[in-house]
């Protein structure tokens, strides 16, 4: 009987079928059975079909708990929705007598980890060291992962450097916490150094680079590992992914979508939806819809409707998007946040002021409550559609500081409307609020020459100067055979510059011939 029950919980599958398992072992009197209590617990807390509430509540019966099923408990909170557990476990677990072995510390720091909470990291390392541990390789790669995604990148590399002995998974944790940091520059350095590589070693860098916005470096480091490295896995082609969507790069993102195909990597929701998100903000909205329908379980995550959603958003079609979301409550998926970010980006493309309030009366009714991005839409919205004042009106009733990018909507909708009076308002706001942002006092500057205040735009100008903020170079870029070429206003380093702008003077020359001719006709009509 023992042994079937063990091979029973080897298949367990349901939260149901476990409570039954359970219900059979109680009946039979084997819970004080030692390999089998413990493998009960483990399948309560850690699997999918478990919950590591009931795991605890069937923990508290055990007799004489050992040091396995503590960890067990541990380490199921450490990745529930309550981290926090952990500690409490933790802290009987040393009330109860029962010292914690080399597996307790790196659960307790996943948990730190997750709670970015760095100063209980550290009260474990120090109880880590105190209990003999300071050389295990386990307990400092976790170590290392902790000050890492705390953004303590020098407590990690400490940690790191006094390892006496390294193996790829620390190189690994040190190479991810400096692209959590955004230190590429010391990302790239660890990278280097490594006298092998693998899968991770290659995301953790490319993800540092989309991380720091640096789209195209993070597309030089795949084309790398294609030739040099293992081949990529669902969490590289993520990243990737999300490097094309940004640059707009939609044959090198279909070329993405074909290295998926070709090496049979499994098409999981996660890696749907960044095809779904990547051909979208692409402009590829058919690719988008294809990859979005082919989706059998598109009831089960609003993460890839939402991609959609917002997909059609950001490029005018604004029917498309709200029919969509018509389409997601019908299928029964209930909107987060994001959705409704989506569907306020919608109305002000769309210029719906009606429709936009309704959505964000939504988020209040739903039990959410609305971030300053869902304020600087609604504030982008009444902008657009010419109600400024209201705009302003809402912006003096929110519950929360104005941000540079709320304000900044205002400002655009103050220019569009010739609203100066209340665009100086707001232009003079944004500069105390971001004084290094040339965009801020660019802004003003033009709020200024629109109404040719040519002596106040001088001084603008005048003041980012004094401030030493530059301004950034207008660029524009183009995708020609799956290379992107970007082109900076009179950029003359191109070794075929001349040709080229010998070209661009013949467009415009054929474009004024154009107009001419069009007035001509018109004028002989």
């Amino acid at each position: 009987m023992f042994q079937a029950l063990f091979n029973v919980l080897s298949k367990c599958k349901s939260f149901s079928e476990l409570k039954q398992i359970h219900a059979l072992v109680i009946t039979f009197g084997l819970l004080r059975d030692e390999p089998l209590s413990s493998k009960l617990l483990s399948v309560a807390a850690l699997s999918d079909a478990g919950d590591i509430d009931y795991a605890y509540r069937l923990f508290s019966r055990l007799p004489t708990p050992g040091v396995f099923d503590w960890n067990t408990i541990i380490r199921g909170y450490s990745g529930s929705k309550n981290p926090n557990k952990s500690f409490s476990v933790f802290i009987k677990m040393l009330r109860a007598g029962v010292l914690p072995d080399h597996l307790t510390y790196p659960f307790l720091a996943k948990a730190s980890a997750r709670l970015l909470k760095p100063d209980l990291g550290g009260a474990i390392h120090g109880h880590a060291l105190k209990n003999g541990f300071g050389l295990d390789k386990f307990i400092n790669n976790s170590l290392i992962h902790l000050y890492g995604s705390c953004l303590d990148v020098v407590y990690a590399r400490r940690v790191f450097d006094e390892m006496p002995m390294k193996n790829i998974v620390s190189w690994n944790a040190m190479l991810d916490g400096y692209s959590k940091c955004g230190d590429m520059a010391s990302a790239r350095q660890v990278f280097e150094s490594m006298s092998q590589r693998d899968v991770v070693s290659w995301s953790c860098l490319i993800n540092g680079y989309v991380k720091s916005e640096d789209y195209k470096e993070a597309l030089a480091v795949f084309e790398e590992m294609r030739v040099l490295g293992p081949k990529a896995n669902e969490v590289t082609m993520v990243s990737v992914l999300c490097a094309c969507a940004h640059l707009g790069a939609l044959d090198r993102g279909r070329l993405m979508h074909r290295y998926v195909m070709d090496n049979g990597l499994p098409m999981t929701l996660v890696l749907r939806t960044s095809l779904v998100d990547m051909y979208a903000k692409c402009g590829a909205e058919k690719e988008a819809l294809d990859v979005f329908r082919a989706v059998s379980n598109r009831k089960t995550d609003v993460l890839l409707w939402n991609a959609m959603i917002g997909g059609l958003a950001i490029h005018g079609l604004v029917n498309e998007s709200l029919k969509l979301f018509t389409e997601m409550q019908i299928v029964g998926i209930v909107p987060d946040e994001i959705t409704y970010l989506c569907l306020l980006s919608a109305c002000a493309h769309g210029g719906l002021v009606k429709e936009a309030w309704y959505f964000f009366e939504c988020i209040g009714k739903q039990g959410m409550t609305p971030k300053s991005e869902h304020y600087a839409c609604m504030v982008d919205v009444l902008a657009r559609a010419g109600k400024v004042a209201e705009a302003y009106r809402f912006l003096l009733e929110m519950p929360m500081e104005p941000t540079a990018s709320l304000l900044g909507a205002l400002l655009n909708g103050c220019l569009i409307h010739g609203k100066s009076d209340l665009a100086e308002i707001v232009g003079r706001k944004l500069i105390e609020l971001d004084p290094d942002h040339d965009g801020r006092y660019i802004g003003l500057s033009n709020v200024y020459a629109a109404i040719k205040r040519w002596k106040e735009a001088r001084t603008m100008r005048e003041a980012m100067e004094r401030r030493g903020v530059k301004k950034s170079a207008g660029f524009s870029s183009v995708e020609i055979s799956g290379a992107l070429y970007r082109f900076i206003a009179h950029d003359e380093t191109r070794p075929n510059s001349e040709q080229i702008y010998k070209m661009l003077e013949f467009i415009v020359n054929q474009m004024k011939l154009d107009v001419h001719k069009d007035i001509g006709e018109y004028i002989s009509l």
